[in-house]
């Protein structure tokens, strides 16, 4: 079978649809071998996915008018080069598909992440949100089946799109496997060092942006008065001016840590150096780092309200992103009960089994061949 990929941000989004779409493209390719990968991009980031196998290779456009047109090309232009290549599943990884894929004889497939730009306005620009409704919407429309990435993202498209749910199956995202590898102590020693980290720390991953709500970590910490650092790793937006703010209201400056360009490589040992991990995001549509944490046997704190019981499971914690008196109880809860941290960390395994490559393969596979 000849599968092909939007493969645009495997090559140059770092964040959760890079991550996705190079997990996703690795995965497939080493469970299932005997298929050939085509991964359509306008052009390769090598520095940033290298390192896939010999079954996959890379498409670029071909004609000298959508090399200057990138954009075009990957909007239409794009169904001329499925086509050339003959190929039998065409898979849109993060919300997309070009315009015209519905007319070619193949198999289409969409895996829509969220909707948040539709429950959370305010965030976006109204620009993005006109073009976001017009791009995905069209997507679920023309796709024979549409991934939805958690229970969550699937109520979301039957509410919001109005989407049969007969066509929607949802497919869980795995990590990176370099997190289930056991770091050794003077490997976690090293990278603390590199980072000028203290011995002991709270962790959380993720942009520092509003709708990953930090800002009720400092605030717990400042109503529990909590003597345990805070380490926060991720790209800065202006919400980070804003956190500086309460970091210095509640007289934080030697107790946060922020931390960002931090290789993917690094984030094991932070993570199994961490004596909790927190992610008290205000909605998600899968996350990620939980899983990261999960495998790193780190205790999770989470947020209620969206799907993060679905990745966290059954024995990680979880509180309302907005009470931050909670927040405070919970984390002293974790912090400082040995009996609590062995639970929540060695007891996930039949959870986590949800989320290998093995399982997540053999279900695209299936939705591949449907």
């Amino acid at each position: 079978m000849k599968i092909g990929f939007d493969a645009k941000r495997a090559f140059h989004n770092r964040r959760g649809l890079g991550n996705y779409s190079r997990d996703t493209i690795r995965l497939l390719s080493e469970q299932l071998p005997d298929n050939q990968y085509f991964m359509f991009t306008p052009k390769a980031n090598v520095s940033l996915f290298h390192d896939y196998q010999s079954n996959c290779q890379a498409v670029f456009p071909q004609s000298s008018f959508y090399k200057l047109c990138p954009s075009l090309w990957r909007t239409t232009g794009i169904c001329s080069d499925i086509k050339k290549q003959k190929i039998d599943v065409f898979h849109g990884l993060s919300h997309e598909l070009p315009y015209g894929i519905e007319k070619l004889n193949l198999h289409t497939v969409v895996t829509m992440h969220d909707l948040i730009f539709f429950k959370f306005p305010s965030l976006y620009p109204l620009i993005d949100r006109f073009i976001y409704k017009k791009k995905y919407k069209h997507s679920c429309q023309i796709a024979d089946t549409v991934i939805a990435i958690s229970e969550q993202t699937k109520r979301d498209l039957v509410e919001l799109f109005h989407l049969n749910e007969d066509k929607i199956e949802v497919v869980y995202q795995g990590c990176n496997r370099i997190f289930q590898a056991e770091i050794s102590a003077d490997i976690k020693e090293q990278v603390r060092r590199k980072y000028n980290l203290p011995n002991s720390f709270m962790l959380q991953v993720g942009a520092i942006e509003k709708r990953k709500n930090q800002e009720v970590i400092l605030k717990a910490m400042h109503i529990g008065k909590m003597d345990c650092p805070l380490v926060l790793i991720g790209s800065a937006t202006t919400y980070l001016e804003e956190l500086k703010v309460y970091i210095r209201e509640y007289q934080l400056d030697n107790q946060v840590f922020i931390l960002q360009n931090v290789p993917t490589s690094d984030l094991p040992a932070l993570y199994q150096s961490a004596s909790v991990f927190l992610y008290p995001s205000v909605f998600e549509g899968f996350g990620i780092p939980l899983l990261e944490a999960l495998w790193s046997k780190t205790p999770v704190i989470a947020a209620t309200g969206s799907c993060l019981e679905e990745s966290g499971g059954p024995f990680s914690r979880y509180v309302s992103p907005h009470d931050a008196e909670n927040w405070a109880a919970e984390i002293e809860n974790v912090l400082y009960n040995s009996d609590l941290q062995k639970y929540m960390t060695e007891n996930n395994g039949s959870h986590l089994q949800q989320f290998t490559d093995e399982a997540i393969a053999r279900h695209l596979a299936a939705v591949y061949n449907y």
